[in-house]
């Protein structure tokens, strides 16, 4: 669906509700057929459509190819290559233990989609994080609006453009909408909300939800701390830290927001990972096919404001005009200072030293609820301490990112980094409710139960109950 309509943004909307929920009604969507040929129409989508997919996210923010392939294609096709194969099973009705006392009887539950849901992706991934949500909504058998960023139109425009013609286009709809119409979006009654982005939208999705008392799905973002122990591969270590902070130019919300490292491992950590950028990048990264822009001159702006919160070990330099904001990591940073009160989600990387595991810890429990934790050692109590003192959404040993890559794994926040997950049988399982079943006969006709209960016969029950909990 475009965004081309005359019609106020309240009444197009209402509309696009009440067609979508009149043809949930009709219960095509409820099909395991239906849902499997949604789920091969995105797949085809994904593969017929790539190269329009790589020209939009270049147009966007300069999204290198390789990027784009496995943090969003790739991505996506596994996704829906899990559902596809696991989809009847998930579908299942699920028999259990009917007690004694409710005998003859049978009881199960299953699976029910939710009606009409919307998901609201957001811009850093803006492929990835629209639809990944869409492939999870379909199986568990919704119609939905899917709401694009507004701030990556290219893509934005192609799933509006294209869809329409891989998709059931009755029981999903692409609406491009401006900041007025995503609040009238947010003002209807939709069965269930799936919200990506900032934290401070996110508290605004769920205070809109809640006039409907609309059940959500939050996944924000968070600081997210790499403890570097002395005792890992520091060249490794640094290798894979440089991977994950600079991949789309730091704006992911997985990423590491900030290093903490051993006093001990201090200095080789940061020489490795300077060594590192220039071989990923070279020597000028502006010049990099592999390096990305800035989404929009306000976040780099913010970004060049906490260049002055330590001291440049690698990097520093801004182009304006490109976007560009070099890969850079910084030293000597205060916990007290912006950078470290503050989300980076950007190419900076600020580094702090510890000496005591319990300072490291002071650190991370002064920002609450990270999305991930990252820990770097090869020494098992190590990491099982720092597992069991701290909290998130999820957790990296030895590597980072991964956790959110493998579909087995839900995927979501903790406290102030969200609520619910997604993914595999956990994002099917959010985008659909369990309905419980008793069933029975009329015969035979226990009359026990009915009153009225003189005093032997409720002492009778009463130790019968007891016996058969």
């Amino acid at each position: 669906m475009k965004h081309q309509n005359e019609k106020s943004a309240d009444r197009l909307v209402s509309e696009l509700i009440h067609e979508l929920r009149e043809y949930f009604d009709s219960g095509t969507t409820r099909s395991y057929e239906w849902r499997t040929s949604q789920l091969l129409g995105l797949n085809r989508f994904l593969d017929e459509r790539e190269k329009d997919i790589y020209d939009a996210l270049q147009s966007d923010f300069r999204k290198p190819r390789a990027e784009v392939f496995f943090t969003e294609i790739h991505y996506l096709m596994t996704e829906i290559q899990v559902a596809l194969k696991h989809l009847k099973s998930w579908m299942r009705p699920r028999k259990v233990v009917t007690p004694l006392r409710y005998q003859p009887g049978r009881s199960y539950y299953f699976r029910e989609p939710y009606g009409v849901v919307l998901v609201m992706g957001a811009w850093n991934y803006p492929l990835q994080l629209s639809i990944a949500p869409a492939i999870n909504a379909i199986a568990a058998g919704n119609c939905l609006v899917i709401k694009p960023s507004e701030q990556a139109p290219a893509i934005s425009g192609l799933l509006a453009e294209a869809l329409d013609r891989y998709l059931d286009e009755r029981a999903i709809k692409v609406f491009l909408a401006s900041l007025e119409e995503s609040r009238e979006l947010l003002d209807a009654s939709f069965d269930y909300i799936f919200f990506t982005g900032g934290s401070s939208t996110g508290k605004q999705v769920m205070e809109k939800a809640a006039k409907n008392l609309t059940p959500v799905t939050l996944e924000l973002g968070g600081k997210n701390p790499c403890v570097v122990d002395r005792r890992t591969n520091v060249p490794v270590t640094a290798r894979r830290i440089v991977w994950a902070k600079f991949l789309n130019a730091g704006q992911t919300c997985i990423a590491p927001d900030y290093v903490l490292v051993h006093r001990d491992a201090e200095d080789e950590l940061l020489s490795c990972m300077k060594s590192a950028i220039d071989t990923f990048y070279g020597t000028i990264p502006e010049r990099s096919k592999d390096y990305p822009a800035i989404i929009t001159p306000e976040r780099l702006e913010r970004l060049a404001g906490y260049l002055f919160d330590g001291v440049v070990v690698t990097g520093g330099s801004i182009d304006p005009e490109r976007l560009y904001c070099a890969p850079t990591v910084l030293r000597s940073v205060s916990p007290r200072s912006r950078v470290m009160k503050e989300e980076v989600f950007g190419p900076i990387l600020p580094v702090l030293s510890y000496s005591t595991p319990d300072e490291a810890l002071a650190v991370i429990r002064s920002v609450r609820h990270p999305l991930a934790v990252y820990i770097f050692s090869r020494d098992r109590s190590f990491q099982q301490y720092m597992l069991e003192n701290t909290r998130s959404g999820g957790v990296c040993i030895n590597d980072l990112m991964f956790q959110a890559a493998i579909p087995a794994l839900p995927f979501g926040g903790a406290g102030e980094s969200g609520m619910g997950v997604y993914h595999g049988k956990a994002g099917f399982e959010t985008f659909s409710r369990s309905r419980s079943v008793h069933v029975k006969r009329t015969f035979p006709e226990n009359t026990l139960r009915y009153p009225p209960f003189s005093e032997a016969k409720f002492t009778w029950l009463r130790k019968l109950f007891r016996l058969f909990r």
